[in-house]
């Protein structure tokens, strides 16, 4: 009775005799395949040791299957374990990193904050104080106009026009309280030595220049 299987090579095969997978190297068609343990009890008057054999076999291979098994599942069972673990602290570390990038973020947030808003009180200190010499060079102005145009004990202008009749003095009227009120301030910046904004023909800045 000849076979079908490749020969020359290292195969695993039913054996016909057994039925289990058994090791084999066919060398010929013609080879039995009738595996190592099988061939010994081959024959009619052999059939009880056949039989004794064959549960002996299959009894010890369904031991190893089922050894094979519980290691199995030991090492799958301990590998759910330790992929447990794993889990656990992978959640662990993406909590920490979570809660590290939300404080960065904030920290961020807070520094880009702290940037705009020292530019914005910058610029507004800016503009403040670019306000204030614009403020300063317009009441230097009425200043000088006021040292031009004021009334004198006579009920005349300064300039000689008499009081009611000058216009100049006339505009000012309205402002010659703020004004003393300025000149009052930048005086008392001068003497602190602060920066004023009294022109330099004022005769406090006239007088701090002669000492």
């Amino acid at each position: 009775m000849t076979h079908a299987h490749p020969l020359h090579v290292d195969l695993e095969v039913a054996c016909l005799c057994c039925l289990a997978p058994q090791p084999f190297h066919f060398t010929s068609l013609s080879d039995q395949v009738v595996c190592v343990l099988c061939v010994h009890h081959i024959g009619a008057e052999k059939s009880e040791r056949r039989d004794l054999e064959h549960v002996r076999m299959w009894a010890a291979r369904c031991t190893a299957n089922q050894t094979m098994h519980d290691a199995y599942i030991a090492e799958t069972d301990a590998l759910l374990v330790a992929r447990d673990t794993d889990l656990t602290d992978l959640r662990g570390q993406v909590a920490e990193l979570r809660a590290l990038v939300a404080g960065q973020f904030s920290a961020g947030i807070d520094g880009v904050r702290g940037l705009l808003q020292n530019d914005l009180i910058k610029r507004a200190e800016r503009n403040t104080e670019l306000a204030r010499r614009q403020i300063d060079w317009a009441m230097a102005g009425l200043w000088r106009v006021a040292t031009l145009h004021h009334d004198d004990p006579a009920a005349k202008c300064s300039c000689g026009r008499t009081a009611g009749t000058c216009s100049e003095s006339t505009a000012i009227d309205s402002l010659r309280q703020a004004l003393g009120d300025w000149e009052k301030k930048n005086v008392a910046l001068l003497q602190g030595g602060r920066r004023h904004g009294l022109p330099p023909e004022h005769p406090a800045v006239l007088a701090q220049r002669i000492r």
